[in-house]
């Protein structure tokens, strides 16, 4: 399971056109499906299904009275720089709400005994594509980053991940409106 933010439609949308363009005549990549696009939070690992609800009320409870997280684009990174697992979209996060909407659920999804925080800080992103199994990247991408605007997310999500050959099946357990 997993916490994310989801991205408006009309961003999602837009992003998901310009990763068939920057994608198309790569056969190392796989594109993340456009309804995968979103702002991941807290990875929680394998979780007992029967948790789902004490999760989600705990990472949207801590969410409650927070601002409007706002976010801006920024650079298209490899993931690690080199030898890329993946390609993700730095997000800037304006304000540093989103990084305090991360840091409250994280802290109510520690509590809850559900979570252990990561070491490294939290790098608010959106992955784009993943490498394929087997596949090595050769050539550096050569797109310019997406031109999204500002992005203000609209829902927090308790995501269900489901691994597969084909790539993973992320299916909403519980969502809450930001706002």
């Amino acid at each position: 399971m997993f916490v994310a933010l989801d991205l408006p439609e009309a961003a999602r949308s837009q992003l998901g056109r310009w990763c068939e363009e920057a994608f198309a005549a790569r056969s190392d990549l796989r594109a993340v499906p456009v309804d995968h696009l979103h702002l991941p939070l807290a990875f929680l690992g394998s979780q007992d299904e029967a948790a789902g609800p004490s999760i989600a009320e705990a990472a949207f409870g801590a969410a409650t009275g927070l601002a409007q997280p706002r976010l801006v684009a920024g650079e298209v990174r490899s993931v690690p720089p080199r030898r890329p697992r993946l390609f993700a979209l730095d997000m800037v996060d304006e304000g540093g709400h989103a990084g305090a909407l991360q840091a409250g659920v994280s802290a109510a999804l520690e509590d809850l005994g559900v979570y252990r925080p990561e070491r490294r800080p939290w790098w608010p992103h959106v992955t784009l594509a993943r490498v394929k199994r087997g596949e090595r990247v050769v050539e550096p991408l050569a797109a310019d980053s997406p031109a999204l605007g500002a992005i203000e997310p609209g829902d927090l999500t308790l995501y269900r991940s489901t691994l597969r050959p084909q790539g993973s099946l992320y299916e909403p357990l519980a969502r809450a409106a930001l706002g």
